[in-house]
């Protein structure tokens, strides 16, 4: 299994999961909540499900015919930039994730229940639709820039990645299901979180890798230092870890600042998103 082949497998399964978790979230309560209408109401939850799916191939297309619309440095410009945006939107994720999590649950509930008092299932359809397609629009942004920022990459194998990914996500989802009151969903956010964070920073050292290689940014300076010796990251388990983390044996001056920048950005933003307890009145 190579380092791309995991990290295609990890974004959808990550993904997926998230989705399944909202999908799993409205249908429990329907069941328990709904009675009589519980039917009409999976109707238009698994018509929301399809459309969301539906509106991040239609972005997929986009994309795709937008980079064929593109060659020579103009390509190259727009796979750095989704590179770029693909990190960005992780960050941006795993933060509204701290900040949200612990609420996601209860809020929607309750917008399913005034879609359901309403009988307005149009709502619920939306609420299902939007949900699953930010995920997937999500997916297809954190795919197409780990593929831009690869070396090199195969139709046959990045469909087995995908399909390896909603595999995972189906049997991890029913695994936790069946043992949920043993295995809290905060630790598969948390521990998710982590390699994510690591993701991004993976996919930002790609595309600064590639600006300065295309002398768009200066590196300014020479490598300031050689660990290839303890973990050469073009061999098979130091390309592994660079692959994942964003790790660089001989790193220049740029490389070190941004990936420094980066980190302390993202420890400052989670702990301006951490839900701070409630005041006690006097």
């Amino acid at each position: 299994m190579t380092a791309l082949f995991g990290q295609v497998a990890f974004v959808v399964w990550r993904e997926s999961m998230e989705a399944l978790l909202v999908v799993g979230i409205l249908q429990g309560w329907l069941t328990h909540h709904a009675g009589a209408r519980a039917t009409t109401g999976r109707y238009f939850l698994w018509a929301g499900v399809a459309a969301g799916i539906a509106g991040a191939a239609l972005l997929a297309l986009v994309i795709l015919s937008l980079a064929s619309l593109l060659d020579g440095d103009r390509e190259d410009y727009f796979q750095i930039a989704m590179a770029g945006l693909a990190a960005l939107l992780i960050l941006q994720m795993v933060v509204w994730m701290h900040r949200q999590g612990r609420g996601l649950k209860q809020d929607l509930e309750r917008n399913a229940e005034r879609a359901l008092t309403g009988r307005n299932w149009l709502g619920l359809f939306f609420l299902a639709a939007i949900a699953v397609m930010r995920e997937g629009s999500e997916t297809v942004v954190f795919l197409y820039g780990l593929l831009a920022s690869a070396s090199e990459t195969t139709l046959p194998g990045t469909l087995a990645a995908v399909m390896t990914g909603f595999a995972f996500a189906a049997a991890f989802y029913w695994l936790i299901q069946v043992a949920a009151r043993r295995f809290p969903w905060s630790i598969f956010f948390r521990a998710t979180e982590i390699l994510l964070l690591a993701l991004a920073a993976s996919l930002l050292m790609a595309a600064l890798d590639r600006a300065m290689g295309l002398e768009l940014i200066p590196p300014l300076s020479g490598s300031l230092w050689d660990t290839s010796w303890l973990l050469d990251e073009s061999g098979e388990l130091g390309g592994i870890v660079a692959t994942m983390t964003g790790y660089r044996a001989r790193p220049e001056l740029m490389t070190v600042l941004v990936y420094a920048l980066y980190w302390i950005a993202t420890v400052a933003l989670l702990r301006s998103a951490r839900p701070h307890p409630a005041k006690r009145a006097p």
